[in-house]
């Protein structure tokens, strides 16, 4: 159910979404896209190496990273399925455009 919302949220916030499946031992050096994004793992583990730290994510867990940010991936021994939304970097979101 949580995936069913967090998709509907993205499409709601002008996001491109996609599944994807790393399999064990993927490795990403260091990189940045062009794009925003925000994703939820739905199975196994991935890390991000971003200013300085790492950072695991695992099942349930959500992680963004804005356009232009340095980071490295790291997927754990199970492989990671996560679904992802990819949004451009100038892009106005709902979510930004709503008052409290």
């Amino acid at each position: 159910m949580k995936d069913q919302y967090f998709e509907s949220a993205l499409r709601r916030d002008g996001f491109a979404v996609d599944r994807r499946m790393l399999p064990p031992g993927t490795v990403v050096p260091e990189h940045a896209h062009p794009f925003d994004v925000r994703a939820l793992v739905l199975n196994g583990e991935i890390t991000l190496t971003f200013d300085g730290a790492e950072h695991a994510f695992r099942e349930g867990d959500i992680f963004v990273m804005p356009a232009g940010h340095p980071h490295a991936e790291a997927v754990g021994e199970a492989g990671v399925d996560y679904l992802v939304g990819r949004r451009a970097a100038n892009a106005q979101s709902n979510d930004e455009s709503r008052t409290p």
